[in-house]
């Protein structure tokens, strides 16, 4: 019970239908690439690996050369595409694997040849996959330690939460069904004051939690606070629906390893910067389409269309037909 009720209080946001929100207008939260989520905090003095983002084999090659001469003991090459999943992925080109490890430059570049224009497969693209469009090539850092750390929106509460675990690099769904005494909030879901802020004896608090210690307390509780203002600064969502991992270097480094974040639609009119650089490529066009017409759309996978005016008269809708033996073509809400 004490599990199921972590995944209904702390992830409820992740995973809950948009439609718990308010209906005036199509929230279609959007997410950015790595490589764009890892420049935005990288801009905000946040801890995140060297990188360059790359469309072709000899630029890659030249990236690779640029890192290995100045910081980096090796490289990791990641397929750029909003799906999780990619390091099981395969792509058409015959390639297994859309993140990739090498000390070779060369390789680097022979890496990117098979993956840029190439469409990557994994269990949560389509069947025919995506077409890769951009690379990141970074700097491969050992991990020591890695925890999990997410700042979410919880409407249990009705407004921001931090989450944490020391048991970083796994599905946190699993960690919440076999090991909920091991995820953790900042004391309780009213701990942070949307008024007054994150404290930073909360950020510390949760540090400690994590596991860190001594100096990397500091660090990770600096970091902590830092993600909670980039949160408020772009009308965040979600940071993370993990920053997982987040953990510390052999060199005893505090590092951001992995960044996803989504923000709010309805900030749209002052995150435009944000809003310019998501990618619709990979996003059902007909929603695509909904949302710039105003209108609160969902595709769905069957042959009969719903045009219903009210969010709950749509659900309902697609309720009597689900009941009947039917299967709804979208969720519609003109009203």
């Amino acid at each position: 019970m004490k599990s199921q009720a972590v995944l209904r209080l702390c992830y409820s946001t992740v995973r809950q239908n948009p439609a718990i929100c308010t209906t005036y207008q199509s929230r279609r939260w959007i997410s950015l690439h790595e490589y764009q989520s890892k420049k935005i905090l990288n801009d905000n003095n946040l801890n995140v690996q060297r990188f360059q983002v790359v469309d072709n084999p000899l630029d890659a090659k030249r990236a690779g050369e640029e890192l290995m001469k100045t910081i980096a003991k090796e490289l990791v090459i990641k397929a750029q595409i909003l799906a999780g999943g990619r390091g099981k992925g395969t792509f058409d080109s015959g390639l297994k694997g859309g993140v990739k490890l090498t000390k070779d430059p060369v390789e680097c570049g022979n890496i990117v040849k098979q993956m840029v224009k190439y469409r990557l497969v994994t269990k949560q693209t389509p069947p025919e996959g995506v077409e890769v469009q951009k690379v990141m090539v970074a700097e491969a850092l050992d991990i020591e330690r890695e925890t999990y750390l997410a700042i979410l929106l919880d409407r249990a509460y009705g407004g921001a939460v931090l989450m944490g675990s020391p048991m970083g690099g796994v599905d946190i769904e699993e960690v919440a069904e076999k090991h909920a005494d091991q995820i953790f909030t900042v004391g309780n879901f009213t701990a942070i004051d949307p008024v007054i802020g994150m404290k930073k004896e909360q950020a510390l608090d949760m540090a400690k939690k994590l596991g860190f210690k001594d100096r990397l307390a500091d660090e990770a509780a600096d970091q902590i606070l830092k993600l909670y203002k980039l949160f408020l600064k772009y009308d965040c969502t979600q940071i993370g629906k993990e920053i997982n991992p987040f953990g510390e270097t052999p060199d005893k480094r505090v590092i951001n390893f992995d960044a996803k974040l989504s923000f709010d639609d309805n900030a749209k009119f002052r995150q435009k910067a944000v809003f310019d650089m998501e990618d619709t490529t990979e996003s059902d066009q007909r929603e695509v389409e909904a949302t710039n017409a105003g209108l609160n759309y969902i595709g769905l996978q069957g042959n009969i269309g719903c045009l219903v005016n009210g969010a709950g008269l749509a659900m309902a809708t697609m309720d009597i037909i689900k009941l009947y033996g039917g299967q709804p073509a979208n969720f519609l809400d003109v009203g």
